[in-house]
């Protein structure tokens, strides 16, 4: 993976780039940031770019032997090592689900993982026998570059097992580099922290998404962009949204809001067998949305037009009319409500009872401010 594949970054990409260029490269990163931010597509990038035969200023070559192997994570001299299942399990054994997940979806996170190499119920952990592992491999020589490199996804899942490697890590072999890529540092041992140097990875912002979307999958600048609102910063979470792009959320859950207003049994009735006919990925999706408008309403009723919402046209057009409606009290009674539907969804509750219990209670929550202030007024005009 080169620089060029990794979607923003731009001061970090800048940093290791310097860093690379001028042989001041430390025996040990910890590339520390959010969920879905490019941490491990940046570590490869990184490790591509270190052993490049004839990188530029701005990016490795893609073309000789080195970016070729490890574009397709086959350099004998980049190793990795991550969380798997089994107390006595190595990486090396889920050496070919590694390089089909990574390649497919680099902002994978650690549940997708574990679901592709069959984990069902069991946690994931990174075993006193990969740590022996670890130690041996970088013991070794280099194949056929000048460096080897270690790239070790989510540390968090070490535990005490790091101590193990404490000292490879204070004094590695010559030539050798650690690159560690975390989301916690809370969960890693202080005594790996002190000697690492941590490199900052910010979550994207919601154009570097938007425009990643566009690149990989061919959104338009509507689609993408609501994707980006709703996804926060995570490029995965963006790339499962994106799957349910087709389906019209917004229309969706503003329907929800004008039939829990006028409290028509048979509507409601008829409203959640639609949505329970999309299946629980959808109704999650769905449900985030709703949570998203709301939060985003709830900011626009607080502090007004002085600030910025994370809201299309028509979307914010909604907004401004719904606001003077609810009281800060009511969404949050509403957000609590989405939240325990989405928690539910999680859990295979039926999704009929669910969404239609949820809807009678929206109707109770929405009619103590509407039917007070808007007695006369038709809720369509309004909604």
């Amino acid at each position: 993976m080169a620089f060029s594949d990794v979607i923003g970054q731009e001061a970090e990409k800048g940093q290791l780039r310097r860093m690379a260029s001028a042989g001041r490269l430390p025996h040990a990163l910890l590339f520390l940031g959010p969920q879905g931010s490019g941490k491990l597509s940046l570590a490869l990038a990184f490790a591509q770019y270190v052993l490049c035969e004839n990188k530029t200023n701005e990016d490795a070559c893609g073309h000789c032997s080195h970016c070729l192997k490890a574009g397709k994570l086959i350099h004998p001299d980049i190793h990795f090592s991550y969380p798997t299942i089994g107390p006595r399990a190595v990486s090396t054994q889920f050496a070919r689900q590694w390089r089909e997940a990574v390649l497919n979806n680099p902002y994978m996170e650690i549940n997708q993982w574990l679901r592709s190499i069959g984990a069902e119920n069991q946690q994931g952990n990174i075993t006193r026998d990969e740590c022996v592992d670890i130690v041996r491999k970088l013991s070794l020589k280099t194949f056929e570059s000048s460096h080897k490199i270690l790239i070790m996804w989510l540390p968090e899942f070490l535990g005490k097992e790091g101590n193990r490697l404490l000292k490879i890590i204070e004094e590695p072999p010559e030539n050798t580099i650690f690159i560690l890529v975390a989301e916690n540092q809370e969960l890693i041992l202080n005594t790996i922290l002190s000697r690492c140097q941590i490199i900052s990875i910010r979550a994207l912002s919601d154009a570097e998404v938007s425009a990643g979307l566009a690149l990989r999958k061919g959104l338009g600048p509507r689609e993408a962009q609501s994707a980006a609102f709703l996804a926060n910063g995570d490029f995965n979470e963006a790339l499962q949204i994106a799957e349910q792009h087709s389906n019209d959320n917004t229309g969706l859950f503003l329907n929800w809001m004008r039939q829990c207003y006028r409290g028509n049994g048979i509507s409601l009735v008829e409203w959640s067998e639609k949505v329970a006919s999309l299946g629980r990925e959808n109704q999650k999706h769905f449900l985030r949305y709703a949570l998203h408008f709301l939060r985003e309403l709830a900011v626009l009723k607080a502090a007004g037009e002085s600030v910025s919402v994370r809201l299309q046209a028509e979307e914010l057009e909604t907004a401004r009319n719904m606001a003077p409606l609810l009281e800060l009290g009511q969404m949050d009674q509403l957000a609590k409500l989405f939240s325990d539907c989405s928690f539910a969804v999680e859990r295979n509750a039926n999704p009929k009872v669910l969404f239609l219990d949820a809807s009678i209670s929206m109707n109770k929550i929405m009619k103590g401010k509407l039917a007070e202030a808007y007695s006369g007024l038709p809720v369509q005009n309004v909604l």
